[in-house]
This record gives structure tokens, C-alpha cells and sequence, in this order.
């Protein structure tokens, strides 16, 4: 077999972009441009014009990622704060015990006076009904619980985590095409991210995410 017409350094694709331009995968680290196609073949490289704003995307979108891990952050931990303050089913239920027992002692047990009528809009409105699950309102999340709050963040958290590992992975693939421009439009979005969003610490590990 004769090997010297191969070309290790890059392999085409097959799929012509567009203009009649044909996408090369490089499989080297490169500084070349010359058929470039970043991820899709519609992002295609084929002035300096292009490779400019195509760059600048990248860092844009790198630094993007940065702030969705920032967001989920800011959100966790001002979800903790909430359901701390949330009280439990018991905490309702012995409230409701004493609430009987005070309109036992003064004889008004159809109705409320005075505190009772304030505990009437924060009690469970189905007093008789009142399911086991702890259903109950609250000033501060109106018709939760703290397990209702905690079941409601664990989802919204979930959203966030699959959000960043979709992120990560997309960055990833944005690396992978040993292109060095490409990959210091990444490492600068990464730094312009932190120094915009940053809020923790600046170790980072090799994981993808």
C-alpha cells in the first residue's frame, strides 16, 4: 500500500459548506484556517472577517457558561435560605392543637378572635381535609411546605445541573477542534467569564464538568 499520499493531520468530512467550501477535521493541533468549520458545517471559516466574529462568539459563549454556574449557585443557596425559614407539618399541626384548645377555653370554637383570626389565613384552608403530605400555606411561599419547597428546588436545581453538563460538553467539543485559535478564544472567554460572573473559588478540575 502507498501511505505517502495520507494525510494524517486532517480529515475531510464529506459535507460541503457553504459556498462549495468543503469542512476539514483537523486532527493536530493547528493554527490553520483554511476550511474550518467549528461544530456544524454551516459555521464555516473562510475570511478573516468571519474568523474575527466567529472568535469572538466562542468567548462569548464560554464566558455565558460561566455565568449559568453562577446563577445555579445564587439560586441554591438562596433556595437553603427559604426552606430553613419554611416551617414543617408540625409546626402546623401544633398550631392548629393549640388554636382548638384556646377556642375551647373561651367558648368561640365555631370561629376566632383576636390572634385566631390571623392564624385562619396562615393554617391549611382545608382544616378537616388536611392531607398527610403537608400541604399548608406560608407568607413566604404561599401553599408549601418545606418538603413541597425542598421537592420544587431539587427540580430546579436538576434544570440547572443537565443546562451546565450540555454547556460543558458543547465547550468541549469547541476545543476538540485543535484549532489554536479556537481554543484561546475558549481559555479567554473562560478568563473574561469569571472576572464577570466569578464568585467562588478559581480551582477548576480537567473534568468536563
Amino acid at each position: 500500500m502507498d501511505h505517502s499520499h495520507m494525510d494524517h493531520g486532517h480529515m475531510d468530512h464529506g459535507n460541503m459548506g457553504h459556498g462549495g467550501h468543503q469542512c476539514k477535521m483537523n486532527m493536530i493541533f493547528t493554527w490553520s484556517t483554511q476550511d474550518l468549520c467549528i461544530i456544524f458545517d454551516w459555521w464555516h471559516i473562510h475570511s478573516s472577517f468571519t474568523l474575527f466574529m466567529s472568535l469572538l462568539g466562542v468567548v462569548i459563549l464560554t464566558a455565558g457558561y460561566e455565568l449559568v454556574r453562577e446563577l445555579a449557585r445564587r439560586y441554591e443557596a438562596g433556595a437553603s435560605q427559604k426552606i430553613q425559614s419554611l416551617p414543617g407539618v408540625f409546626f402546623f399541626r401544633f398550631l392548629g392543637f393549640i388554636s382548638h384548645v384556646v377556642e375551647a377555653l373561651v367558648g368561640r370554637r365555631g370561629g376566632e378572635v383576636g390572634w385566631l383570626s390571623l392564624w385562619a389565613k396562615l393554617r391549611p384552608s382545608e382544616t378537616k381535609d388536611t392531607r398527610d403530605d403537608g400541604e399548608s400555606s406560608s407568607l413566604l411561599w404561599p401553599g408549601r411546605t418545606r418538603g413541597e419547597a425542598e421537592q420544587r428546588s431539587r427540580m430546579v436545581k436538576a434544570a440547572f445541573y443537565a443546562v451546565q453538563v450540555f454547556y460543558s460538553f458543547f465547550i468541549m467539543l469547541l476545543f476538540m477542534t485543535y484549532n489554536g485559535w479556537v481554543m484561546l478564544a475558549v481559555a479567554v472567554g473562560a478568563f473574561v467569564g469569571y472576572l464577570a460572573f466569578g464568585n467562588s473559588t478559581a480551582a477548576k478540575s480537567v473534568a468536563c464538568h
